[in-house]
């Protein structure tokens, strides 16, 4: 409606300013015509003139990364040349508004990144970006406000790290309790974890964290005879079977733990970086001799995308592990201690 495509059945909106917007795969395109001839139909549709088109052109090509082949009829390109090239046309359109929706499921990731690129470079000249997204780190990054919708309806309006998290809580599939109780052990257990819960920085139980919140994991152990010195380990392993992480209480606790009929520990992570994916999450109890109770499988937690460190870019999850607290300083213009020195500078 925003887009003036459909008309609305009741009410109205209020809109001051040039709008372009970018819906659908290839809309506005003609599939017979050439990649430049439908940058000049579709920069017409979205009311650019012609002579405006043709300063801008070049660097609409650029953009998209389709040179090669603008000469080549559209119903050729693959799904996402075509997105590239349509959303090159609405960011060039210089609009008041830019409207976008999901767009960024479609092309890869460098596309993805310059898209986040000139949609951060249109909010921060003072325009306004509707930006609708699944993608929580990436409206976490561009947007100052976020809004959630539920079957039309407005439920929530807020900062997007409070609209996120209330969403996330509510779509959660797995809850994050499991009971224990049932796994079959190769042997007879003098003790055992009986049931683990993963919660939340609020408390509730998840089964998928955002990158950087703090996690707490929950424990229900039984024991049949004294165990003493206990020590429980919890293990991540990432989809390749890495371990990435281990929290132990023989060293991360400062007090002998002994265990004797039902008992309760939780560990708290704060701050969980690990980079988004799925993990699993593997518990032992032993006292350094003997290993009492191992669980191995059926536990996983998600880690959700976030824009950690505020610059609308993520980090590729095959580049590391684990997302460290960084600051950055730069200076410019100071000679290095070589150089000070008399030393040359080696560019090598």
């Amino acid at each position: 409606m925003l887009s003036r495509i459909t008309e609305p059945t009741g009410g109205y909106a209020e809109i001051r300013g040039r709008v372009g917007s970018l819906l659908e795969v290839g809309t506005g395109f003609h599939p017979e015509l050439t990649g430049r001839e439908n940058v000049y139909l579709n920069g017409a549709i979205l009311g650019m003139s012609k002579a405006e088109i043709r300063r801008k052109f070049d660097d609409i090509v650029s953009f998209a990364g389709v040179e090669k082949f603008i000469d080549t009829p559209v119903k050729r390109y693959s799904s996402g040349m075509q997105v590239r090239l349509a959303f090159a046309v609405a960011a060039h359109l210089d609009p008041e508004i830019l409207i976008i929706d999901e767009v960024l499921a479609v092309g890869d990731a460098e596309f993805q990144k310059r898209c986040l690129g000139k949609m951060d470079e249109v909010s921060r000249s003072g325009r306004t970006v509707l930006f609708v997204s699944h993608n929580m780190a990436a409206v976490e990054g561009l947007c100052s406000v976020a809004v959630r919708l539920e079957n039309g309806n407005l439920v929530e309006r807020g900062s997007p790290f409070d609209v996120i998290s209330n969403y996330l809580r509510r779509r959660s599939e797995v809850k994050g309790k499991y009971d224990l109780r049932h796994i079959v052990r190769r042997k007879t257990c003098h003790a055992l974890f009986e049931l683990l819960e993963i919660r939340n920085s609020a408390g509730d139980c998840v089964g998928e964290i955002r990158c950087g919140e703090d996690v707490t994991i929950v424990l229900r152990i039984v024991a049949r005879n004294p165990i003493s010195p206990a020590r429980i380990a919890i293990r991540f392993f990432n989809s390749k079977g890495e371990r990435v992480l281990t929290c132990h209480s023989a060293y991360q606790h400062s007090q002998r733990l002994a265990l004797l009929g039902q008992t309760t520990c939780s560990c708290r992570i704060r701050g969980l970086r690990l980079v988004p994916g799925d993990y699993f999450i593997e518990l032992q109890l032993d006292d350094s001799r003997t290993i009492y109770d191992r669980v191995s499988n059926g536990i996983s937690i998600r880690v959700l995308p976030r824009d950690l460190y505020g610059t609308g870019r993520l980090i590729p999850p095959n580049a590391t592990v684990w997302l460290p607290e960084v600051t950055w300083a730069v200076q410019t213009g100071t000679p290095s201690y070589r150089q000070q020195n008399g030393a040359q500078f080696d560019s090598r």
